[in-house]
């Protein structure tokens, strides 16, 4: 059984309904919802709102909760990361919409950030993200999804310790953006784009 760390992210749209996503600096930069792991002690809920000011500049309002998705850790026939094996992450989704016009503060490197219509999300997301994506704009709360992991989605030396993420119902699976720390996701670009 693999260790099991808990993480955040949240579906957060604009007044047009758009989606924030991040793009990660590093590896097959894929787009992710912007999130991070728990710290001890902290709620899901605070560390959300943490988590996704830091990571973003914006501060956001939470709805409500999408649901918890599990991501379980590679096979182990798959090389683990250089940390050793990848452990589980039990990500908190959440529903959330920006609080402002614009972001508050410039987000610190480490994600590429833009805003997508949930009908023509880029191609390179995570399959986490799109789940997530597709449950909280279905109106759905309280969802359970068990992950797996795909090797040939992410090369395991560019994972982070925080491990891959989500399986949507049609059998994807990646991982999404939350655990990693801006500062190893590479650089990150203030992009007018963000703003809704």
């Amino acid at each position: 059984m693999s260790a099991l760390i808990g993480a955040v992210a949240a579906v957060v749209t604009d007044d047009a309904g758009r989606v924030l996503l991040c793009r990660q600096g590093r590896g097959e930069r894929r787009y992710a919802l912007p999130g991070g792991r728990l710290r001890p002690a902290e709620s899901p809920v605070r560390a959300a709102l943490r988590d996704i000011r830091a990571e973003t500049g914006w501060e956001i309002e939470l709805v409500d909760l999408v649901g918890i998705y599990h991501v379980a850790s590679p096979p182990a026939s798959t090389a683990a990361g250089r940390a050793g094996p990848l452990p589980d992450v039990l990500v908190h989704v959440f529903r959330a919409r920006a609080a402002e016009v614009r972001p508050t503060a410039d987000p610190p490197p480490g994600c590429l950030l833009s805003w997508h219509l949930p009908a023509a999300l880029p191609e390179a997301v995570t399959p986490l993200t799109r789940a997530a994506v597709t449950d909280a704009l279905a109106g759905r709360s309280g969802v359970l999804r068990d992950a797996r992991w795909a090797p040939s989605t992410v090369d395991p030396a560019d994972e982070p310790a925080d491990g891959p993420s989500g399986q949507a119902a049609d059998g994807h699976d990646g991982r999404p953006g939350a655990g990693q720390p801006p500062e190893q996701r590479g650089e990150a670009t203030s992009d007018p784009s963000l703003r809704p």
